[in-house]
Order: C-alpha cells, then structure tokens, then sequence
C-alpha cells in the first residue's frame, strides 16, 4: 500500500490562534503530523495547552487558523460546514469524558441513534449486539440516570463503534472514572480499536494511558513532539 493511502491523518503546518483585547493569542502553529490507518496515537500534555482544540481541528469539528488538514486524503479545509458534518457522519466517531448520552433515551436507543440517522436497517439488532459485546446487554432498557459512570461510557464506546468509524477521537475518555472502572473501559477501547482496524486519537493527560498507544505526542508551548514513554 502507498504511503498516501496508508495515512489516515495528515496535519500540514497547522495554525490557531484567538484575538483577546490584548491582542492575539497564538495557541500553537506550524504543527505537522502525519498518522496511519489503524494506528493509536496519544496527545498528551498539561491542562490548557490546547490538546482538546487540537482534536476539534483534526476531527473537523472546529476549522485552523492557517493550514490543512487531510482525513482520509479528504481536505477538510476545502469543505463548507455541512459538507464537513457530513464527512465526520460517514467516517468519525467520538469519545469525551462526558458521556453525551440523550437522557430521555435507553441505551439500545442511544446507541441506535447514529445508525437510525443513516438510514440504517438493522439498527436495532445492531445496537444490541455492540451492548451485549460489551457487556451491557442486561442494561438495554436503562436509562443514563439508571446506569453508573462506567456502565454510561461503555454506552458511549458501543455508540461511537457501533458506525463502524474508520476513525475515533477519545477525549479523556477516564477522566470521570474511578482508576478500576476506567481500566475496564480502556481494556474494551482498545480492544475494539484492534479489532476493527480504527485509526484511535486519544487526548489524555496520563502517561500510564498515553504508554498504551503505539506512539506518543505531547503539546507544549504551542509545539507537538514525539516522545518515547
């Protein structure tokens, strides 16, 4: 395979920056980064230097200052906002630290959401078996409110693999979880991630987590390196 059509990820000389009343605030530039297909990558760094806005770029949730970012050989940076949505519909899913789960839905329901908004026909049967793989498919009538913090985020991985993205950005996917509740969620994320081929993204500020990943980047005063945990 050529090494075009083997990356997944291709960050060229990516800028952000915000204006304040004092004036302009570069958060980072001229970052490059190049990920492959079925690779796990952490992000890591300290609180407030701009990793979660790093992932909002390079999911296309959020659009650079300067610089291009290639999905899927797809330049985002070309895309109008539907256009992008549109994209992150057909190829991304997400993880946070909060769970994003509809309240007043079960979790087959929540988990059938994505599916049900591509129009796809087995959506039940499908959301069930991604519930029973990870071993929720007693809790399938519950609620969020009826469901602990860890039982919640299973929900939320079950519904972000349950497209079959071929790519997944997790945003300190532990970070409400207690130490042994948040293993058995990173034991089932990367297992799925192995098990699917999906290219894994994750921002997260612990190093034990971040050794995980095959490769590691940290961002710090604007700057993304890679460096060896």
């Amino acid at each position: 395979m050529d090494q075009l059509a083997d990356t997944a990820i291709s960050a060229q000389d990516l800028a952000k920056h915000f204006r304040t009343q004092a004036g302009t605030l570069d958060l980072f530039k001229g970052i490059n980064l190049e990920i492959r297909r079925g690779e796990s990558v952490a992000i890591i760094g300290p609180s407030g230097t701009g990793k979660s806005t790093l992932l909002s770029l390079l999911a296309g949730l959020d659009q650079p200052s300067s610089g291009r970012i290639l999905l899927n050989n797809t330049d985002l940076t070309e895309l109008n906002d539907q256009q992008r949505a549109a994209f992150r519909n057909r190829h991304i899913s997400f993880v946070f630290q909060a769970f994003h789960l509809l309240p007043d839905l079960t979790a087959l329901q929540n988990v059938m959401l994505p599916l049900q908004i591509r129009n796809h026909k087995q959506a039940e049967s499908e959301a069930r078996g991604w519930l029973e793989k990870i071993g929720l498919g007693d809790r399938l009538q519950h609620k969020p409110a009826e469901l602990s913090g860890g039982e919640q985020q299973r929900v939320a991985i079950a519904r972000s693999f349950a497209t079959e993205p071929s790519l997944l950005f997790a945003d300190e996917p532990t970070g409400n979880l207690d130490e042994q509740t948040g293993e058995q969620i990173i034991r089932q994320l990367f297992g799925l991630n192995q098990e699917q081929g999906t290219t894994l993204i994750l921002i997260t500020h612990d190093p034990s987590l971040a050794k995980r990943c095959q490769r590691s980047l940290r961002l710090h005063n604007g700057v993304l390196t890679e460096i060896e945990l």
